[in-house]
């Protein structure tokens, strides 16, 4: 585009694993990308939202050029400073109460069941009680979880009242951690009757799902809900780790309707505007039902390369454009591979990592096997049990992106790099 004036887009926790995949988005030759706040400013350790929002703030204020975008493409507290940011300095976002009402599991499940019964039976569990006890209308097998949260962390999968005790007593420990930060956020926002005294350091238990679990992917555009993708989500066997993120979804088509249905109508519920939204789903093949399991206020830049790899643009460029007021219709199938997957390589035991491959080791990987892309995670002498973000069942090593013709063409890709990367580890010994 020539001649088009430059506009600068501020990215809240801007990484150097996205910036490639934000510069290849349509028309960034217009566009400047500039980082606000660091990922380890905005995730590691207990989040102090007032600092954040005071240096974020210092730094739009003394910059030298017009702001023309805030965006953010993580959990809390990057959701809800999007909101905060962009209204002190005009710039557009939805509202900071509708990204509350979906990182808020408990008044996000409120929301839900006004518009559809697409969801688990769930409810509150007092962290107070001694001993802990379920909500009298979830049943065993349940998820016990923080009501904030993000990469599963505090999540527990529990099947008894013993397992449902240890998992409330690990909560308690470290619910502070998102929940206490996010109760700055609620004091912003005008709470609804039904969510008096509930606050941010609250614990959910519902009802587990099964079958497939799958993501719904879209924006909501002048009021307009659009779905753009589905992606299926595959676990390692007998484990509720991911092991690769697939697109597009093999789901039967009238299924794939529905799921569209049901995310129109609680966005439009939701009351969201000028964003993207990411909601993950479980169906069951057996009973050909879909269950709806939670809702991202944005969209999973976890997705990125495989719309670039199947649709030809990263899925950045709906947030982009969103956020500067432009048409954020996405391209369908117009990418180099008929599919694509994210995978996510584990350890399912501690240990202390000894050799990671090198920048030139993945460069030659890379080059060697087209349509791959990976990012190793630990570094060199680092302990897995100290890594952060990780669930609560799972350490990742690395991540590795795979189109494709077939899903046979992906897992060899993956395999093939899986090899190549020549990760070892030293056992930490039982103590």
């Amino acid at each position: 585009m020539p001649d088009e004036k430059v506009r600068n887009v501020f990215v809240i926790g801007l990484d150097e694993a996205n910036l490639p995949t934000l510069q290849q988005i349509p028309g960034a030759d217009s566009l400047r990308f500039h980082q606000l706040l660091t990922i380890e400013e905005l995730q590691v350790g207990e989040v102090h939202l007032p600092t954040l929002i005071k240096k974020a703030q210092g730094v739009l204020d003394d910059f030298d050029g017009s702001i023309d975008a805030i965006v953010g493409y993580w959990d809390f507290p990057v959701s809800t400073l999007v909101p905060i940011l962009s209204e002190r300095h005009g710039t557009r976002s939805t509202s900071l109460e509708s990204v509350v009402k979906c990182e808020h599991k408990y008044w996000s499940r409120l929301e839900q069941q006004k518009v559809t019964d697409r969801h688990p039976r769930f409810g509150r569990v007092d962290l107070t009680g001694e001993p802990p006890r379920p909500p009298e209308n979830v049943g065993f097998p349940m998820w016990v979880k923080p009501a904030l949260s993000y990469s599963s962390e505090l999540a527990f999968g529990v099947g008894d009242e013993q397992e449902f005790r240890t998992a409330v007593s690990e909560i308690r420990e470290g619910i502070a951690r998102i929940g206490r930060p996010f109760e700055h956020i609620l004091e912003r926002v005008d709470l609804p009757p039904e969510m008096d005294g509930v606050g941010g350091r609250v614990c959910l238990a519902e009802e587990a799902m099964s079958g497939v679990q799958v993501a719904v992917e879209g924006y909501v555009h002048q009021g307009q809900v659009t779905v753009y993708g589905t992606l299926d989500s595959i676990n390692y066997p007998d484990s509720p780790c991911f092991l690769r993120h697939q697109y597009p979804s093999t789901l039967p088509q009238p299924v794939l309707s529905e799921l569209h249905d049901v995310s129109e109508r609680v966005m439009r519920q939701i009351g969201m505007d000028s964003a993207t939204f990411s909601i993950e789903y479980f169906y069951d093949p057996r009973t050909q039902e879909i269950s709806l399991l939670e809702i991202n206020p944005r969209h999973s830049q976890s997705h990125a390369e495989l719309f670039q790899y199947v649709d030809g643009v990263p899925n950045h460029h709906c947030m982009v454009r969103l956020a500067l007021g432009d048409d954020p219709r996405m391209p369908h199938r117009e990418g180099q591979y008929a599919m694509a997957a994210k995978w996510y390589h584990r350890w399912f035991t501690d240990g202390v990592v000894r050799r990671v491959p090198g920048p030139e080791d993945i460069a030659r990987i890379e080059r060697e096997t087209p349509g791959v892309r990976v990012e190793v995670i630990p570094e060199a002498g680092s302990r897995l049990s100290d890594l952060p973000q990780q669930d609560s069942y799972s350490y990742e090593l690395a991540h590795i992106f795979t189109g494709g013709a077939s899903e046979e063409e992906l897992r060899e890709k993956y395999d093939h790099c899986v090899a190549s990367l020549g990760l070892s580890f030293d056992e930490i010994p039982a103590e």
